[in-house]
């Protein structure tokens, strides 16, 4: 069958090899089903339309059911090595009788734009349920332990006592704001293309609405060219899942910092490490290295799918339909590796409480406490109580008493008297300022590092995690009932296709 009257010849073989197979093998592989649907939906339109009889969409619903990639690969070459014009090709070689007036009125831009869009709009569901899970770890193992004490660290340098719940409660809020963000763009980009047609719209009356309805769409793109032109959908949630991938790449660095021989405050177990070929004392993790290494990418897809798509026209192009999206399936697969990965370390991270509460008795993370209880309890301004502990930290560390230098109600009181603020009791503002466990009570604000603190944040973000677990269903059984109603609207029936 002769797919084109404009040219006479094939395409030639540089052109075949290197963009229309491995194009389709993509689009066999990823958006068949998709394909099927909407050529579903578009039956019952031409049997509404009159254009098609009961019994011609029912033949024709039959034959799309039939396809499988195995036969549209077969047939490739006849077909240019187009998805759309293989289905064609190989439905109508399945009909007991040619049905002329089926894809009458019909582009295939439309079709392969909407064909990208629900495959996009399936990935975002996959992603935002693997988030879910992510979320889920992590917050089972956050409520393991809020009374760890772990030092915290701002600047790279040590600041104040945390305990893993607190930290890991932090993975938990990532998680969740990146499921709500892909869940307002999955909303935003849900609409369908078809009934654009090449670019400005068809010439019958097809009911738009419907066909959104029909696979699963709150509604139709409104403008016919914004339909074809535009990809700005792959925009939106690549920008969603770079935004996502920084925050994991952060939590990846404090881990890689973390386990290292400098820290030993975690480690991972065997079946997560690696070796050194030359060095068999150490146990390294190139894993989070590995899933570091990962989130770069994820930023990069980003800048290639913008780059691809800005200085070329507002039209239907290739250069944007199909060459500027040429690494979404990669990006999809690199964020499900991120966040396999990433869920599997947070399920066997394993905290070394005694090195993490030696490394805090260790040092003076007190300053802050002991500003605020010179400005609340002695009346010293602020600014200078930040000048006193300042000044009594640097005495005492000066000392090298280690632990026991820590507690010097004498150098406490010396610092005072040189800022014009005596004492009468400086023991007495060093109780909770030199005491773990007492600098994690003493934060009792809501989100913070304090057990009571952590355990009330984690009910908060169990209601959250819930609710956005039940709007990502509702979004899901949406597609699923639109495609079972596609399907029951093309069984026969006595009065024929409803």
């Amino acid at each position: 069958m002769r797919l084109t009257g404009r040219l006479a010849a094939a395409p030639d073989d540089f052109i075949r090899q290197e963009f229309l197979e491995p194009q389709f093998r993509h689009e066999v592989a990823h958006l068949l089903p998709w394909y099927v649907l909407i050529e579903k939906a578009l039956l019952r339109e031409y049997h509404r339309l009159g254009v098609l009889s009961a019994r011609q969409v029912e033949q024709l619903a039959a034959a799309l059911d039939g396809l499988t990639p195995q036969e549209l690969t077969a047939g490739a070459g006849a077909a240019l090595s187009d998805i759309a014009l293989a289905m064609e090709t190989r439905v109508a070689k399945a009909l007991p009788e040619p049905v002329p007036a089926w894809h009458v009125d019909r582009s295939r831009n439309d079709l392969q734009a909407c064909a990208q869009l629900l495959y996009g709009r399936e990935q975002v569901s996959e992603i935002a349920a693997m988030l879910g899970e992510l979320a889920e770890v992590a917050h089972e193992r956050a409520a393991q332990d809020v009374t760890s004490p772990m030092p915290g660290y701002t600047h790279l340098q040590s600041a104040q006592i945390i305990t893993p719940g607190f930290y890991l409660s932090a993975v938990v809020e990532h998680a969740l704001r990146a499921s709500s963000r892909l869940l307002g763009t999955y909303d935003r980009i849900n609409f369908s293309q078809l009934g654009a047609g090449p670019m400005a719209g068809q010439e019958l009356a097809w009911d738009r609405d419907w066909l959104a309805q029909a696979i699963g769409c709150a509604g139709p793109v409104p403008h016919a060219l914004a339909a074809v032109a535009s990809r700005e959908w792959l925009l939106d949630v690549a920008a969603d899942i770079a935004s996502a991938g920084v925050g994991f790449s952060r939590f990846l660095t404090d881990l890689m910092a973390w386990s290292s021989s400098a820290y030993g405050l975690v480690e991972l177990p065997d079946e997560l490490a690696g070796i050194s070929a030359a060095m068999p004392q150490k146990k390294n993790y190139p894993l989070l290295e590995r899933l570091r290494g990962r989130t770069g990418h994820l930023t990069a897809f980003y800048v290639d799918f913008a780059t691809g798509q800005r200085n070329t026209p507002y039209s239907n192009m290739v250069e944007v339909s199909k060459e500027a999206g040429l690494h979404a399936s990669t990006m999809f697969d690199a964020i499900r590796a991120v966040l396999t990965g990433f869920t599997l370390v947070v399920d066997r991270l394993q905290w070394r409480t005694g090195r993490m509460r030696a490394a805090c008795e260790e040092d003076h993370f007190g300053g802050f406490s002991l500003a605020n209880e010179l400005t609340l309890r002695a009346g010293v301004p602020w600014r200078t109580a930040q000048v006193i502990a300042g000044r009594y930290v640097t005495a005492v560390l000066a000392e090298g008493d280690g632990r026991a230098g820590l507690s010097n109600p004498a150098a406490l009181g010396s610092a005072a008297r040189e800022a014009g603020h005596p004492l009468d009791d400086p023991a007495s503002y060093l109780t909770n300022s030199v005491d773990v466990d007492a600098q994690l009570r003493a934060k009792v604000s809501a989100g913070s590092a304090s057990p009571d603190s952590v355990v009330a944040l984690l009910a908060e973000q169990r209601k959250r995690l819930d609710a956005l677990t039940a709007e990502w269903n509702a979004r899901g059984a949406t597609v699923r009932d639109a495609i079972a109603a596609t399907d029951a609207a093309l069984r026969p029936t006595p009065g024929g296709v409803v």
